[in-house]
């Protein structure tokens, strides 16, 4: 195995090398030129980023799941991504979990030596029950992490897919069923992972969840017709997001929005087909949830 120190990520960067003697607009200007090559480092990695959503959505819609798990800054993003999909889509607390290196007192407090403990890896996939039927996605910049590599292996032997996503190159091992590289290079601070490569990693977990949502039918065009009005702030943007795709007024709407217990998708079919609330969920579940062809069954459709 290579050593940390091989990795690009832990290499000098050379624009940045005088880092100390810049103005703070050369600072922000650096950073900022530094931070532009990260998306087309993940654009690179866009085939292995389908087939793992593919993977996702096909495991899902067998009632499977979907894990993340890692370290420090890969760790965190990871449980942020999840954290942010039950009120945006509706979706259980346990369809996507992030397992946190070191527990969750290592969200906000680094735990020294947690990536390197294989054995906290390897248990946590039987900890958490995880199946034949979900999806594990190691989160590793350096590629490195024992940890997580020892819950891949764990996962693998129950028969559950499993992805890494690392942000330098990385030779595929037998326990991983798809690899995804964005390769970002040197870091502004030298070896500061939590800079490009987080922000690599943030934007193919937003891809990843977000697609897979997209297909699971929690969204008509681009709308957020699935989201779950957790407090004040959804429950106006449900209500708006009706008128807007109805024509109706704000006060109906937000009245035929508390009538259907807050789902914004089963509100629209009320609406549109003119209908109570426990016949918009029936029409719905007959098509999985899926508002568009439920309103194209009866002719109708929203406002874009």
């Amino acid at each position: 195995m290579r050593q940390i120190s091989d990795k690009t990520t832990e290499q000098q960067n050379i624009a940045s090398k005088n880092i100390d003697q810049m103005s703070t607009r050369e600072v922000l200007v650096t950073m900022n030129n530094e931070d532009k090559k990260v998306p087309l480092a993940v654009e690179e990695a866009i085939p292995q980023i389908e087939l793992f959503v593919d993977a996702v959505v096909a495991s899902m819609k067998k009632g499977g799941r979907l894990f993340y798990t890692g370290a420090g800054t890969s760790g965190r993003l990871g449980v942020l991504d999840a954290s942010e999909i039950p009120p945006t889509f509706s979706a259980p607390n346990t369809l996507v979990q992030g397992i946190m290196c070191g527990g969750l007192s290592a969200l906000v407090n680094a735990v020294e030596g947690a990536e390197d403990d294989a054995d906290a890896g390897y248990a946590v996939v039987d900890e958490r029950g995880i199946t034949e039927n979900d999806c594990l996605l190691g989160i590793t910049t350096s590629g490195m992490a024992a940890y997580v590599h020892a819950a891949l292996k764990r996962a693998k032997e129950i028969g559950a897919t499993t992805g890494l996503l690392v942000c330098n190159t990385f030779e595929k091992t037998p326990d991983i069923d798809i690899l995804i590289q964005a390769v970002v290079g040197p870091e502004i601070i030298t070896g500061s992972t939590r800079l490009k490569a987080g922000t690599a990693t943030k934007l193919i977990l937003n891809m990843i969840t977000t697609t897979a949502m997209v297909k699971l039918n929690k969204t008509y065009g681009n709308l957020m017709v699935d989201l779950m009005t957790t407090n004040k702030k959804l429950w106006d943007r449900g209500a708006r997001i009706i008128r807007h795709c109805t024509d109706t007024d704000y006060d109906r709407a937000m009245e035929t929005l508390v009538r259907a217990g807050g789902s914004v998708k089963t509100a629209l079919v009320m609406v549109l087909l003119e209908i109570d609330a426990d016949e918009a969920r029936k029409r719905l579940a007959v098509h999985d949830g899926a508002l568009r062809k439920v309103l194209d069954q009866e002719g109708k459709s929203l406002h874009l």
